[in-house]
Parts: C-alpha cells; sequence; structure tokens
C-alpha cells in the first residue's frame, strides 16, 4: 500500500515547480490528485507528462486561487470526480515586488493575494470537506522567506510570514472544532523551480546562483522533490501528531 493510499488531494500551483513535483509523489504514493493551476495551456499538457499515471488518478481544474467562487467549484468538482477529500496542498504562489520604498502598492496588494489571500480561502472551504471525511492534513507552501527577511522582498517576506502564521491559526482552530484535521507549513530555501530560473536567465552575468548557494551551509540549491517528499510525509498518517508547526527546509540557512 502507498502511503496515501486513496486518499484525495487537491494541489495548487500544480502545473508546475514545487505544486507540479508534490502532486506526483502523492500520486506515486497511491492519492487521487486535482491538479489546479491558472494556466490552462500547461494543464491540457497533463495526460502527456503524467503518462505513467492513469486517467483515473488526477484530473484538472484552470483555478484562479484568488477567486472565491472558484475554490467553491473546484473542492465541489474534486468531491464529485473522486470522493472526500483528506488532503489540500496550497501551493500557487508569485515572486515579485523589492524594497518597501521600490515596491508599488498594487504589486503588494497581488502578492498578497495571490500567496496569502489564497491560503485563507483554500483553508476556509477545505477544513468542512476534511472534516467530513474523519481526518485530513492542510500543506502551506510557505518559504523561509517566511521566517528569514531579505532587504529586498518586502512583499513575499510578508505575504510568505503571513502564510506561517496563518497555518498555526488553522491548525488551533481545527484542533478545537474538528476530529483529525491538521495543518502545518513548509518553509523552502531557494529551491531550482521555473521562477528561480527566470530570475537566472534576467541576470546571467550576475552569478545569482552562485551567491545563493554560498548562504546555505550545505552548498546546495534546494530540488522541487526535497518538498515534494516533506509534503507527503505531513500529508500521510506518519505526521498525525503534527499540527501548527513549520518544516523548515533550508539545508541549514536558518541555523546561523
Amino acid at each position: 500500500m502507498g502511503r496515501v493510499e486513496n486518499k484525495v488531494a487537491i494541489v495548487t500551483g500544480a502545473a508546475s515547480g514545487l505544486g507540479f513535483a508534490a502532486a506526483q509523489k502523492l500520486m506515486s504514493e497511491g492519492a487521487k490528485v486535482m491538479l489546479s493551476d491558472i494556466n490552462q495551456e500547461i494543464l491540457e499538457t497533463m495526460p502527456e507528462r503524467l503518462s505513467n499515471f492513469s486517467n483515473t488518478q488526477f484530473s484538472t481544474y484552470t483555478h484562479d486561487v484568488t477567486k472565491e467562487d472558484d475554490w467553491i467549484d473546484i473542492i465541489d468538482k474534486t468531491e464529485q470526480e473522486f470522493g472526500k477529500i483528506k488532503i489540500l496542498v496550497n501551493s500557487a504562489g508569485i515572486s515579485l515586488g523589492s524594497d518597501i520604498v521600490s515596491t508599488d502598492f498594487e504589486i503588494w496588494k497581488k502578492v498578497h493575494e495571490v500567496n496569502l489571500d489564497s491560503v485563507f480561502l483554500g483553508c476556509k472551504y477545505a477544513i468542512p470537506k476534511l472534516n467530513d471525511a474523519g481526518s485530513g492534513s492542510i500543506i502551506n507552501i510557505s518559504s523561509i522567506s517566511g521566517i528569514v527577511a531579505g532587504h529586498n522582498f518586502s512583499a513575499y517576506n510578508s505575504a510568505k510570514a503571513g502564510v506561517r502564521h496563518l497555518s498555526k491559526s488553522v491548525a488551533l482552530h481545527c484542533a478545537r472544532t474538528t476530529d483529525l484535521v491538521r495543518c502545518n507549513s513548509i518553509h523552502p530555501v531557494f529551491t531550482r523551480t521555473e521562477i528561480l530560473k527566470g530570475l537566472f536567465d534576467m541576470n546571467p552575468d550576475a552569478d545569482i546562483e552562485g551567491k545563493l548557494i554560498k548562504q546555505i551551509p550545505i552548498r546546495r540549491l534546494g530540488e522541487p522533490i526535497d518538498i515534494a517528499y516533506a509534503a507527503l510525509f505531513l500529508a500521510s498518517d506518519e505526521s498525525s501528531m503534527i499540527t501548527g508547526t513549520e518544516l523548515v527546509i533550508d539545508g541549514g540557512l536558518s541555523a546561523q
């Protein structure tokens, strides 16, 4: 039996990066996954990209995570297709903005809308369904930037720190009001995703990769699979005593 055999999951931001890696890992351990993303074009490639999984093991939903109606709809469609939801992975996010003075207010609002408001909406509408299923796990992808600040990531720092503390509030609420619904956050260090690659490509002569690696004691960037394994653990019954905490995957950066 797989570690999440026959459990039903929703994974946001699942078309690429950390969300795609988490969805793959959950499916490899027996879960049925609704892959959510705003990028419909990439979602349409999923049957080919996930050809090693059966068509009954996953489905896709074009999802604007900032829209309340979309959340209500995806939860209903997931239950209609797969049954009661047991896992929610809030992975959708963007990285925009700079220091506090340089960041436009519209960018500030957009970063919080996508990175934080979406987590609020996902938790709000998923918790009753997870409770109906008898138990469940909410896994919110934050960032090491939600714990360790940077001078040029004001909006991102703020939103990801909000995800960290919101996850604790959600966990305490669930402990009081549900049977076995848990909530935790994951805090990855700089990880090889399309977002980070885009940053490298925009500044090919700046050796951004080398500068980031120098900040990490174990001297390498994170890989999406590192975070996927963490999400799998928190989704599984192996972590049934873990709620309201943060799992830091930072190669020792925050230990310095």
